[in-house]
């Protein structure tokens, strides 16, 4: 049987698979080479990119139309709209990730595929269709993935310059395209996508890592994590930042070169090398020898976070922006997860920048407001004589009164259901959309979704 549709997700650890032999690789076969150059890859004009296909087909007996690779087949944006981008790396080289998504057994698959040493793009699934790639279902139909050669424990080996300017030319184009903003709540890493349920919590992906300079790519899709003030203002010394107040909404935009950070790779139990990223720690004291922030969700027994790359709770990204909780001499308090977490933010640094922008935060008598990892119609608003109703439930995250985070764009409100290759069930291949309005919000290193009926969306100013 194939994967239940919530939980289609990319391969974690090829590299790992491949060399157990777990993981199967078939080569390119000749009916497969033949159909290369019969679809037109959906590229910006002058960006060197072509199409190979990702295999469509059934993987073990005839008659079972549910097992199958390595994605579904959609009407997007007609049907269910494309309202996010998600960026991962592959963790194989570039051929052997096309050789991954050309066998069904694989079960995944991206829409693009982008070369490390020369930027070279080759789409691989229609963007009308729906790749196997992010993780969560919902995520999968609303969104477009962008695999980019690499490793992510290896960051600054693979990614090039060649590959920024590449991905950069692809997210621009794909943004106008689908009309999709270019922020941080919808231009997501892997590390950015939700889980569908907190039990999924553990098993998310952390991709394109520590490594991959967010300052930078945000800098060429023209959005720089450094906002200009208003022309009417005149710019505040560059030594001399101003301090950020409690309830301002603030964008980190610590230096990718300057901003050297050790982690751990604790997949491998190794410690990696001091070297620069879009990383910045986050604890929970303004002091350096307080434990890192836990993510209740990763750390569901209340243990501290960890310097592992994979833990993103633990940290913040360059780009990434969060309202302000707390101040201390050289430290500022972010809303994160729930609860308070501290960054280092010395004086005369521009570790965070003020930012104008939305934020959410519950409405006036609310509590305590649920976060989910999707935006699914409510049971009640499925066919009566439809058999698989799928609702969201609660992540383990909640926004509190007097607390408020980055976001407030509209999430489509839908399920798509495509349990064969074939459309031979009831319902199959439908979009079911529905009615209840949902936002999308910053909770953490990771985004979520609100009710709308929950919280008041508020525009600041920096």
């Amino acid at each position: 049987m194939k994967p239940d549709q919530r939980t289609r997700t990319r391969t974690r650890t090829a590299l790992a698979l491949l060399a157990t032999g777990a993981l199967a690789v078939a080569l390119l076969t000749p009916s497969a080479q033949a159909d290369t150059g019969s679809v037109r890859p959906e590229c910006p004009r002058g960006l060197s990119c072509d199409w190979v296909p990702a295999a469509y087909r059934q993987t073990g007996d005839p008659a079972d139309k549910e097992t199958y690779g390595n994605y579904d087949t959609a009407d997007r944006p007609r049907g269910n709209a494309v309202r996010f981008i998600v960026l991962h790396d592959t963790e194989v080289d570039y051929d052997t990730t096309l050789k991954i998504f050309q066998d069904p057994a694989n079960q995944t698959s991206a829409h693009y595929v982008v070369r490390s040493s020369d930027g070279h793009v080759t789409q691989m699934v229609k963007n009308k269709d729906i790749a196997w790639q992010a993780g969560n279902w919902y995520l999968n139909t609303h969104s477009i993935g962008i695999e980019q050669e690499g490793v992510a424990a290896e960051g600054a080996k693979w990614y090039t310059d060649a590959m920024y300017r590449s991905t950069a030319r692809l997210v621009r184009h794909l943004a106008a395209t689908y009309d999709i903003p270019l922020d941080r709540q919808h231009i997501l890493g892997h590390d950015g996508v939700p889980p569908t349920s907190a039990a999924g919590t553990p098993n998310m992906h952390w991709d394109p890592g520590p490594y991959w300079d967010w300052n930078r790519f945000m800098a060429l899709l023209g959005q720089p994590a450094r906002p200009s003030p208003p022309r009417s203002a005149p710019s505040p010394p560059r030594s001399a930042p101003s301090a950020p107040r409690s309830g301002e909404l603030v964008t980190v935009s610590a230096d990718f070169a300057g901003n050297r950070q050790t982690f751990r790779d604790c997949e491998k139990g190794v410690d990696l090398p001091a070297q620069a990223s879009s990383a910045v720690p986050l604890r929970t004291a303004p002091s350096t020898d307080a434990p890192l922030f836990s993510d209740p969700g990763l750390h569901p027994d209340g243990a501290p976070g960890t310097d592992c790359a994979a833990d993103w709770g633990s940290k913040i990204s360059a780009t990434q922006q969060a309202v302000v909780a707390d101040r201390a001499p050289g430290w500022t308090a972010i809303w994160w997860y729930g609860q308070k977490a501290w960054m280092r933010t010395p004086t005369h640094s521009r570790v965070i920048t003020p930012t104008a922008g939305q934020v959410v935060r519950p409405k006036a008598g609310r509590d305590a407001v649920p976060v989910y990892g999707v935006a699914y119609p409510e049971k009640a608003e499925y066919p009566g004589d439809f058999t698989k109703p799928t609702t969201g439930t609660p992540l383990v995250y909640t926004i509190k009164e007097g607390q408020s985070y980055p976001g407030g764009g509209a999430a489509p409100t839908g399920y798509f259901y495509a349990p064969t290759i074939d459309s031979s069930k009831p319902y199959d291949h439908t979009y079911f959309r529905g009615t209840q309005t949902y936002v999308t919000v910053q909770i953490g290193h990771r985004v979520g979704f609100v009710r709308a009926s929950d919280v008041d969306v508020v525009r600041t100013r920096s």
